[in-house]
């Protein structure tokens, strides 16, 4: 008899460049038939990865997943340019209004207990720096998260600072976005398979999405000591490059090399930004190009679909 080898997707952060994702996953699906859902015994997604990765769990196909940042994202991420620059200044870029009616549209009153596959959404408590990190039940001790709404968990996981407001959980936690310390999850899906899960090295595989990359471009300063007002623009970029590659590393240490499947093209610097909805056509055109190339080497992940999902809790 043939081992058991289980299939995790893992989804990065990025606001609007969630397009790319969702625009390969539609490809994809595409190709294979049924929904993507139906292949992996895992999905782990931070910000807009863990919106697509909680609608992937809601049974959404990817195409709807696509129509949704297409339609909702210009809205999400509406206002003059002079506006939103003063807005930035002393307060969240952007309310969350749009984003919570459209979440709440798409989602309705689901629960994080009605998705069919396993799920694993990060965020950050604001109130003691802990990170939170939302799951369903696939394991006995999982026994709160289940009961929360899909809409609250994508509001707090995608909460970035600066963008959208801190999220307040029904209990009253702070909540923030969780990009700020797993933009590439990679390295919690991997421990999530290991921990919680009990699947051993050589038993899982792990396919990761990014929203695309640019190179990072911070000098080296060897004569030159640079202060706040260089690294206040660059910190950020440096810290979120050495996240994705410490997970990704983390990742392929964890579960081996020949398990690791990392699809984020490199673009160049300025072309995408969070919520930047003008190159929301750009990044579908790239998401369905990237597919194409990608699926010979990928395929593997969608010869057979994964045994129905059976949580330890139920709603």
């Amino acid at each position: 008899m043939e081992d058991k080898l289980y299939k995790i997707l893992s989804i990065d952060g990025g606001g609007i460049k969630g397009v790319f994702p969702a625009s390969f996953l539609t490809s994809i699906e595409e190709s294979v038939g049924g929904k993507i859902c139906e292949h992996f015994d895992l999905i782990v997604g931070t910000s807009t990865g863990g919106i697509i990765a909680l609608a992937l769990g809601a049974g959404i196909s990817s195409k709807e997943i696509l129509e949704f940042y297409e339609k909702d994202g210009p809205n999400i991420f509406k206002g003059t340019k002079l506006l939103r620059f003063f807005r930035h200044l002393g307060i969240s870029k952007y309310d969350n209004a749009a984003l919570k009616k459209a979440l709440e549209t798409k989602f309705g009153d689901k629960k994080l207990g009605d998705s069919c596959c396993r799920l694993v959404i990060p965020s950050l408590n604001l109130e003691n720096g802990e990170v939170y990190v939302y799951k369903t039940a696939h394991n006995p001790r999982f026994e709160r998260d289940y009961k929360v709404k899909m809409v609250d968990v994508a509001l707090a996981t995608s909460a970035a600072p600066t963008y959208f407001p801190t999220h307040r959980s029904a209990a009253g936690l702070p909540l923030i976005d969780g990009g700020v310390w797993a933009n590439n999850p990679m390295g919690v899906a991997v421990v999530e398979a290991l921990g919680p899960l009990g699947w051993q090295k050589g038993e899982f595989k792990i396919l990761s999405i990014g929203c695309t990359q640019e190179p990072l471009k911070i000098k080296a300063a060897r004569k030159l000591a640079l202060g706040l007002g260089y690294w206040s623009l660059k910190i950020v970029d440096a810290m979120m490059a050495g996240q994705s590659s410490f997970s990704l590393g983390t990742a392929q240490w964890l579960a081996g090399h020949e398990n690791v499947f990392r699809v984020n093209p490199v673009v160049s610097n300025g072309k995408y930004k969070i919520d930047l909805v003008k190159e929301i056509s750009s990044l579908k055109g790239m998401g369905d190009f990237e597919a194409r190339k990608a699926l010979p080497s990928i395929r593997h992940f969608f010869d057979t679909k994964s045994e129905p999902f059976e949580p330890s809790h139920k709603l």
